[in-house]
Parts: structure tokens; C-alpha cells; sequence
């Protein structure tokens, strides 16, 4: 049974493999399927646009394994990926036509020593640079920007309200607001820490929406709901795409769905001089490694003897 199993997948991947399917076919034709997918980047071909997936199970469709896939959309990605990177996204197959191919909705880029303090766009945001300027509004309606946090070590991070990913904003918020009910109630952090939630999506996330959205992780009695340690911005799109760029923040909006992102994390660490001091482009750390973090960008550099 194994080896009749095999078969059909070699023969499976071999139609997919010399199939012309036409990339631009529209997400609502009935001949396309869309699966769930997650999995991890074992090698890849950016040449041909094709990563090496080792997925896990692919429900209503296949086992977990490691095969090939030609990877559509979106572009930017081919700028994140790298081994041991985890996406998430859409297997989509061409019923008609026998073609497959991935559309990736997030990239969870693996957090390595030698990546720890520069994004991969390394003409942006790197250690020692200045904090691009920015005017935006807070989940209070007032403008926020970077002289507000003069004196403070700040983290600032990026999410939209309506994303579903359990690993992508989801997480952020939940760290954050985590960091922020600790330095909140911490006399020796509560005035020298901050934190900022910039959303991408300025068309849904107003003031009052970021509000809600943050007292709802915030917990009813938390100390921090009066969002002194933890506040959520969002502006116009030229000024949060600035921002996001500044970061190597890449986002846009799903196709398939208009009200979704397609999206990767990034987190930045700025000290109290307004520079970075580092730059999270993955999901790997926990409440506590931010909360290290900051501190040591609170402390003022030690003199040379």
C-alpha cells in the first residue's frame, strides 16, 4: 500500500511539475482549491521562484512531507526567505489544468546571531540609525510621534486588528500587551519603557477601533489600561508605509480576501536617543526577552577608561 501511495504522488508531482497553468486566473474561479499550508523553507530557488517545504499535514488534501513548490505571490517575499524560515499561506490547485502552486499570506523569518541586528533591507532600519520621523494618531486621538519617546527605550511593532494568524499579529499583541501589565506595575521601568503598535491598515483600524482591540488583550484589570506604557497608532498610508519601510516591514493587501494582509513581522528596540538598538525580524522571542531587551537599551552606555 506504501509503495502504491508513493506512486500516485510521484505521478501527482510529475503533472504538476510540467503542467503551463495560467498564474493570473482569478481566485474565485470554481476550478481553483485553496488548502491551508504551513511549513518550513528547507532550500530554495529563487531563480525559478520554487522553495523546497517541509509542510505539516495539509488537512483534507495530504500527509505532511517535503516536497516542491513554485511559490506565486507575493514578490516581496524572495527578500525575507531564507532556510528555516516558516510561511504560511495557500496551496492553491488547478483542477482543469493540473497545476499547484503556494500563495504565502505570512514569512516568520528564523532569528539567527548573525541576523539578530540587521533586517535583511540593511539600507534601513540598522543599530546606531536614527528612528525615522513620524506623525501618527493614538488609540486616544492624540498625535504621537518620535520626540514623545525622547528619554524612553522604546519597542515598536506592527499589526492590523483583523488579522487571524495565532503566530503573526495575534502573538505581537499578546507579547505586548504582557510587557506593558509588567512595566506598568514596575517602579523602576514604568517611566523609562514604551511600547507602540503601529497598524498597516488604515482603512478598518481607527482610534477607537485600536482601543478596543488593546484592552481587549490588555485584560480588564490590568494596570496598564490607561495605555501610559503600551499605546496603538495608525496614520495616513504614505506616513505608516514609511515607517513600515523604514523597519523592512513588507505588507499588502490579500487578493483573495480584501480585508487580509499579507505580511511580515518585524520589532524594533530604540533607546532613549532615539536610535535602534535592535531589530526582531521573527517571532521567537517571549515577553521576557523584550522586557531584557529594553532594559538594556535604557541603560546609558558605559565610558571608555
Amino acid at each position: 500500500m506504501k509503495f502504491i501511495n508513493f506512486l500516485f504522488l510521484v505521478s501527482f508531482a510529475s503533472i504538476f511539475l510540467f503542467s503551463c497553468g495560467d498564474a493570473s486566473q482569478s481566485s474565485t474561479d470554481p476550478s481553483l482549491k485553496r488548502y491551508p499550508l504551513r511549513g518550513e523553507i528547507v532550500s530554495l530557488d529563487k531563480a525559478s521562484k520554487k522553495a523546497s517545504i517541509k509542510h505539516e499535514k495539509i488537512e483534507g488534501y495530504m500527509d505532511a512531507m517535503t516536497m516542491d513548490f513554485e511559490i506565486r505571490k507575493p514578490d516581496w517575499v524572495w527578500s525575507e526567505l531564507v532556510p528555516g524560515s516558516v510561511v504560511t499561506g495557500d496551496l492553491v490547485v488547478d483542477n482543469v489544468n493540473g497545476d499547484y502552486w503556494l500563495e504565502i499570506n505570512g514569512v516568520l523569518a528564523p532569528q539567527k546571531s548573525d541576523q539578530d541586528s540587521t533586517p535583511i533591507r540593511e539600507d534601513k532600519a540598522v543599530v546606531g540609525q536614527k528612528l525615522v520621523d513620524f506623525s501618527l494618531t493614538d488609540q486616544n486621538g492624540n498625535t504621537v510621534t518620535p520626540r514623545d519617546f525622547e528619554g524612553k527605550a522604546l519597542a515598536i511593532t506592527f499589526i492590523y486588528a483583523q488579522c487571524p494568524l495565532p503566530d503573526f499579529c495575534i502573538l505581537m499583541s499578546k507579547n505586548f500587551s504582557d510587557v506593558a501589565n509588567v512595566v506598568a506595575v514596575d517602579e523602576t521601568l514604568k517611566d523609562d519603557v514604551r511600547l507602540l503598535s503601529i497598524s498597516f491598515d488604515p482603512a478598518r483600524d481607527t482610534p477607537d477601533k485600536l482601543k478596543s482591540y488593546g484592552l481587549g488583550y490588555l485584560g480588564k484589570d490590568s494596570k496598564a489600561k490607561d495605555f501610559k506604557v503600551w499605546q496603538l497608532a495608525v496614520g495616513a498610508e504614505p506616513e505608516v508605509k514609511k515607517v513600515a519601510d523604514f523597519a523592512g516591514l513588507m505588507y499588502e493587501v490579500d487578493e483573495n480576501d480584501k480585508t487580509q494582509f499579507r505580511h511580515s513581522l518585524r520589532t524594533l528596540i530604540v533607546g532613549p536617543d532615539g536610535t535602534v538598538k535592535k531589530v526582531l525580524s521573527g517571532n521567537d522571542w517571549k515577553p521576557v526577552d523584550l522586557i531584557n531587551e529594553l532594559k538594556s537599551a535604557a541603560e546609558p552606555p558605559k565610558k571608555k577608561e
